[in-house]
């Protein structure tokens, strides 16, 4: 299969709209009552589990915008297809009932999905125009920054055996 040829260009107004409808819903009810179960989650983590667990929860909460994410990359049309299958493998993992830290230990459970995404991103980014990325991000900051804040943390926190097992899957795509 022959690699398509990386070419960037603007989204046309029509054309996003288009893939916002298809990834969420854009109605503002439902828009404010995430953001606000959103903000009484995030005080929860922070009363529960203090300054370490809040700031686990903080990034925590960007998994779905990071989901979000790989899900409109996979359709834009200025991503090349090796890249689409590629992301398409990390939204395959996130939605897999298996994963190297199981979902159901509180906090720490989706911590291993984050830094996946957040890793194989970092993969990709220097064939993919960082414009696109950032063209297709809707959570909160700066995403090359996020994702620059949550890789050195996971460098720092995270047992290595754990980061090299998530690099060897990243690898294994």
């Amino acid at each position: 299969m022959k690699d398509e040829v990386f070419e960037s260009r603007e989204i046309p107004v029509e054309e996003q709209d288009s893939i916002n409808e298809r990834i969420i819903e854009e109605d503002p009810v439902k828009l404010k009552f995430y953001e606000e179960l959103r903000s009484k989650a995030k005080g929860w983590t922070t009363q529960k589990t203090g300054k370490l667990g809040g700031k686990l929860g903080e990034y925590l909460f960007m998994l779905p915008d990071f989901f979000i994410l790989v899900c409109r990359l996979a359709v834009d049309k200025r991503v090349s297809t090796k890249h689409k299958l590629f992301v398409s493998g990390i939204i395959a993992y996130l939605i897999m009932p298996l994963d190297i830290i199981p979902d159901f230990i509180p906090v720490i459970g989706y911590m291993d999905d984050l830094v996946l995404v957040v890793l194989g991103l970092n993969l990709i980014l220097n064939e993919v125009d960082e414009k696109v990325i950032r063209d297709n991000w809707s959570g909160e900051g700066d995403v090359l920054h996020q994702m620059q804040s949550i890789t050195a943390s996971a460098e720092r926190f995270l047992d290595k055996n754990l980061l090299n097992r998530i690099r060897r899957w990243l690898k294994k795509l």
